[in-house]
């Protein structure tokens, strides 16, 4: 009798102290995305289809969802960014959602420490809501967050499951943030390499265009030696204030230090470049 009990007792302690691992049945992921100079983070788990009907049935339509499974669904900023034509503070914050068939609530909720949708799930702590549109999409097994179409400025956030996809267009302060570090930097003993990082910023994003080539002259005057990048940056700018000729010139001295240097891909540029801008003279 003592036998049979002891046999029992290990056997209940063996499945006490299992050390046997199993996957998640959604497994958790995340994703990290740098847009401009603000940095975004989802974490979410990763459910799959399996043969299952997902909205409208899974995942009811019309009624808050935790958009994903297991823990809510987190999202974090590390700046303040602006959706919808709504600001957004730097933080954490739990995604939720109401699927409907045309259109899908997304939700900011403050409350980020939760396992689903809140019981005690209150108005007062709504961040942040937005209507948008859905779209129809080839199958998608497992529920997906990713960001597409990454700009400076901008990123679309991409829901996506089954056969229904829906974008958040998420609008970060990058122009904002760099004007505000360009002022510092050249109001206080700045370098060439200064001058040339804010004249090509401005390019890149087509602004204020005759102040960018005034930095850019300044840095190719204080570098010691200005490489072929460096004139070919200048050469830019020059054609971008209908400064055709002086365009050309600078694309000549980029072209002859690209050939000594062999690189190739800034030949073809330069010598696409001086053709162009020649037919504008």
């Amino acid at each position: 009798m003592r036998a049979f009990i002891f046999t029992i007792l290990l056997f209940v302690g063996c499945l006490g102290f299992s050390q046997i691992n199993t996957p998640r049945f959604s497994p958790a992921s995340e994703i990290e995305q740098m847009v401009g100079l603000t940095e975004i983070e989802i974490e979410y788990s990763r459910p799959s289809m399996r043969g299952r009907e997902v909205f409208g049935n899974l995942v009811p339509l019309g009624k808050v969802w935790r958009t994903g499974a297991d823990n809510s669904t987190k999202i974090s900023f590390d700046t303040d960014v602006i959706i919808s034509g709504k600001t957004v503070q730097s933080g954490t914050y739990s995604i939720f959602s109401i699927p409907n068939k045309e259109s899908w609530e997304i939700i900011f909720y403050s409350d980020v420490e939760l396992w689903g949708v809140p019981r005690d799930w209150s108005d007062d702590k709504i961040v942040f809501s937005s209507t948008y549109k859905v779209n129809k999409i080839n199958t998608v097994e497992t529920f997906t967050i990713s960001f597409n179409d990454l700009t400076n400025n901008d990123v679309n956030m991409n829901i996506s499951w089954e056969n229904t996809s829906v974008d958040i267009k998420i609008d970060v302060p990058t122009r904002s943030l760099v004007e505000k570090d360009i002022s510092n930097v050249l109001n206080d003993n700045p370098k060439a390499s200064d001058y040339y990082a804010a004249a090509v910023f401005y390019r890149q994003e087509n602004v204020n265009l005759t102040q960018a080539l005034l930095w850019m002259n300044k840095a190719i005057e204080m570098f010691e030696n200005p490489r072929f990048y460096h004139y070919r940056q200048q050469s830019l700018l020059m054609a971008a204030n209908n400064k055709f000729s002086d365009a050309i010139d600078a694309a000549n001295k980029s072209l002859d230090d690209a050939i000594k240097a062999d690189n190739q891909d800034y030949v073809k540029m330069n010598r696409q470049s001086i053709a162009e801008w020649s037919k504008k003279l």
